[in-house]
């Protein structure tokens, strides 16, 4: 096992300069347990935990380690050990509001060059679904790539790659049967030796499966629901796996939830059609609603523009505004409350009749 064969590139190695002749190494975070990490590295496979400082100043989950990332460790070889001091600067993340009713980060998948959406053609094939996905592939800096599963239960595959170039453009689309073995080697072409891709899709789709193909072995897998297409989660916990071909790959859970996170450049990239007719509109601050001259309007009337596809920019450009007011509001919350914190622990340092 070598650096470059874990992804280990010169952007990395000029941010591990800092670090050099310090007795430690990096290493790459393979699966994140509940108190430790697994950790791949030049020297094998270390167990690892983040140092209390680094835990302590992490704002949130989003400041520690997450699958993908690469880390400054403190080995101990005889122990098969590792203490984690630092986290090298990311190149891509994958993430997602957290599920639930908290407004914080989640880190899915970092250092990922090319993130696989993975959609059925069965019930779980969804364009809404695959446009949230492609906001979120192209906020997170990696190269998206649109993999169809499933394609033995249709035969209208010429119809399906309309639907999917008016969303997704030149965007590459891969057509495949996991369960037939058809179509899966045309991943292989988007990863080389050193080069890293995260499956991403709801539970059912045939992550596990494909990963099998990969692999060239049999990782458990469940059947689906056939009436909604829907399965189980066969993957528990996301895990970066080494191929045999020398790419690499990160596998995720299916996502039930998939709520938007960060600015909107990729609803921009994903929406360019209607951003360019908006840039056409005759008022700059045209609501779209009755003003004349207006394009979206009249693409919408003349069926240029399907109103699914506007509905759902509408609805990613609101999301994303909702959740960043939110991070906004939580974050002054978290700051009075550090400033509460400094000034007590002032107060207790420094009685009033002892201030000079």
């Amino acid at each position: 096992m070598t650096l470059e064969s874990l992804g280990w590139n010169p952007v990395f190695a000029e941010a591990f300069k800092a670090y050099e002749g310090r007795d430690l190494i990096p290493g790459r975070i393979a699966l994140q347990h509940r108190t430790y990490y697994s950790i791949l590295s030049e020297i094998g496979e270390l167990r690892g935990e983040v140092t209390g400082k680094m835990e302590y100043l992490a704002s949130g989950p989003q400041d520690l380690p997450a699958v993908g990332d690469w880390v400054v460790l403190h080995p101990r070889p005889e122990e098969s050990t590792a203490t984690i001091v630092d986290l090298l600067p990311r190149r891509t993340k994958f993430s997602r509001k957290v599920a639930g009713r908290k407004t914080e980060e989640q880190i899915v998948a970092a250092n990922v060059d090319v993130v696989f959406i993975v959609s059925g053609l069965d019930h779980d094939f969804n364009l809404r679904r695959i446009e949230r996905y492609l906001v979120l592939s192209r906020q997170s800096g990696a190269n998206p790539v649109i993999l169809l599963n499933k394609a033995d239960l249709r035969d209208d595959h010429k119809e399906i790659r309309k639907a999917i170039a008016l969303i997704a453009g030149d965007i590459p689309v891969i057509l495949a049967s996991a369960l037939k073995d058809k179509g899966l080697d045309a991943i292989a072409h988007h990863l080389k030796p050193g080069c890293t891709g995260a499956l991403l899709g709801s539970s059912g789709v045939g992550k596990t499966t494909i990963i099998n193909h990969l692999l060239g072995s049999t990782r458990k897998t469940a059947e689906v629901r056939e009436n909604d297409s829907r399965g189980r989660h066969t993957t528990s916990a996301r895990e970066l796996i080494l191929l045999p071909s020398g790419g690499l790959l990160i596998d995720t859970p299916g996502m039930r939830e998939l709520q938007l996170w960060g600015e909107a450049e990729g609803v921009d990239e994903t929406f360019e059609d209607i951003e360019e007719l908006e840039r056409q509109c005759k008022f700059r601050d045209c609501s779209h609603d009755v003003e004349p001259g207006c394009e979206i309007r009249a693409a919408l009337e003349k069926g240029i523009l399907e109103p699914e596809r506007y509905e759902s920019y509408k609805k990613l450009l609101r999301e994303l505004a909702y959740h960043n007011r939110k991070y906004n509001e939580v974050e002054q919350r978290k700051e009075k409350e550090r400033i509460k914190k400094r000034t007590s622990q002032f107060k207790r340092n420094f009685p009033k009749g002892k201030r000079s």
